[in-house]
């Protein structure tokens, strides 16, 4: 009977000093780790658009290939390569077939618009050259500059190369936020015990530096403490 009430409380003990150590196993804290960085576009998408109106349709074509070269000799003049610049064929509407015109009447029968892309790596010049488009109103070009179609895009392409980096800055910030946390638990940090990668998001720094873009990843890692 003294050998089973023995063996009993060694195998009682036994099993609280599992059950502690268990639990200090699973103590832990999860931290996440941010990684910032402005960096410049490497690639410009700016479409020029213009709109032109004629009755006569033959004219309209005319007018249109004639702006459209005059719009390809100042991209020359200012730098850009052919291999730079897209021509869309243009689109033209004409109103006196819509079905549903109603009863408004226009001037003109027939109203078109032309876009020539510009798709380089030269941001800069693409930038100062947007300055310079008042040398195609003196012509007689009237830009289209008010609507989403011709809205020009900056991207950055260079995520690649500056991911591993950003994912070691992540976790570093990550650990100082754990080792502090440890220190004022009065514990100490031990190994990783799950870590997860966020998301990397690219956005335009703010609405007046679209050319500028943020680059942004936080990265959640969760560590054993220790007494």
């Amino acid at each position: 009977g003294a050998f089973i009430c023995l063996g009993l409380a060694l195998l009682g003990w036994l099993v609280a000093d599992g059950v502690t150590r268990f639990r200090a196993l699973n103590r832990s804290v999860e931290v996440k780790g941010l990684s910032e960085r402005e960096v410049p576009a490497d690639i410009a998408i700016w479409p020029i658009t213009f709109r032109e109106a004629d009755n006569d349709l033959s004219s309209l074509y005319s007018t249109i290939q004639r702006k459209n070269a005059a719009v390809i000799e100042f991209l020359a003049r200012r730098g850009f390569e052919p291999g730079e610049l897209f021509t869309a064929a243009p689109a033209v509407v004409d109103k006196q077939a819509q079905e549903y015109s109603g009863q408004e009447t226009s001037r003109y029968r027939y109203a078109a618009s032309s876009t020539i892309t510009v798709y380089t790596g030269k941001v800069e010049l693409v930038r100062d050259s947007m300055q310079q488009l008042v040398e195609l109103g003196k012509v007689g070009i009237a830009i289209v500059g008010d609507t989403y179609e011709s809205r020009t895009q900056f991207v950055f392409t260079g995520l690649n190369e500056i991911k591993p980096p950003m994912i070691e800055e992540a976790t570093r910030n990550a650990s100082e936020v754990a080792e502090k946390f440890a220190q004022h638990s009065h514990s100490r940090l031990g190994k990783i015990k799950r870590a997860a990668q966020g998301q990397f998001s690219v956005e335009d720094r703010d609405s007046n530096t679209p050319y500028i873009k943020k680059v942004r990843v936080v990265s959640t890692v969760e560590y054993f403490l220790a007494d």
